[in-house]
This record gives C-alpha cells, sequence and structure tokens, in this order.
C-alpha cells in the first residue's frame, strides 16, 4: 500500500516541523518520528479509524495534539493524506481540497508519496 500527501497537507506537515524545530530540535525529531509513525499505523490498518465526515478517516496522533485526516482509495491501494491538522484549529477546513484533486481522485493531484512495507 502506498500514502500520497495532498499538496497543502505537506506544507502543514512541514510547517509544524518548522514550529516545532524553533522549540527545539528533539521535539522537532520526536514530532516527526510520531507522523511517520501515524501514516505506518494508517496504511497497516486503514479501516480501523473512525470516518468523520463522507469517506474522510481521522488518526489521533499520540502526543501531539494533531489529526491526520485522510481518505482510502481501495481500488489504487492508496492512502490519501488530505490535512495534518492541529486539533485547535478550525475544523473543516480542509473539505476544499477534496474537490481540487479532481473529484476526490488523488492521482490528478500533485504529491508526496510514500511507500511502507
Amino acid at each position: 500500500m502506498i500514502w500520497r500527501f495532498h499538496p497543502e497537507a505537506a506544507e502543514e506537515f512541514y510547517k509544524a516541523c518548522i514550529h516545532y524545530s524553533e522549540i527545539s530540535t528533539e521535539l522537532a525529531r520526536k514530532f516527526h518520528s510520531g507522523i511517520e509513525d501515524a501514516i505506518k499505523k494508517i496504511v497497516a490498518g486503514p479501516k480501523v479509524w473512525p470516518v468523520i465526515e463522507d469517506d474522510v478517516r481521522r488518526f489521533l496522533v499520540r502526543r501531539f495534539p494533531y489529526g491526520i485526516y485522510y481518505l482510502l482509495v481501495d481500488e489504487e491501494n492508496v492512502v490519501y493524506i488530505v490535512a495534518v491538522m492541529h486539533m485547535r484549529r478550525q475544523s473543516g477546513y480542509w473539505r476544499d481540497r477534496l474537490e481540487s484533486v479532481g473529484g476526490r481522485d488523488p492521482r490528478r493531484a500533485q504529491t508526496l508519496k510514500g511507500e511502507l512495507s
């Protein structure tokens, strides 16, 4: 199974890493590892976490106030991450990203992607 970031979700992740690095290099490393671990868990069991709205699911990141919002595209075997959201941010701001990927087709967006085995 592979995973992909919506470009704005990748930017959120990057900005959060920068924010934590300004506080502490170690904190930034732990945040980055926390997101990587979360993605591994999502890819290992993408249907485990609850559907929040339509087909969008949410994984709450351990030890950090972030949630990963994603879609599962079964026919492509893809986890498509639409947001890496700080949980105090206004919810739902990411909804327009679903339309920006061409009717929820993650293949039509430029993304960062990865494979986990």
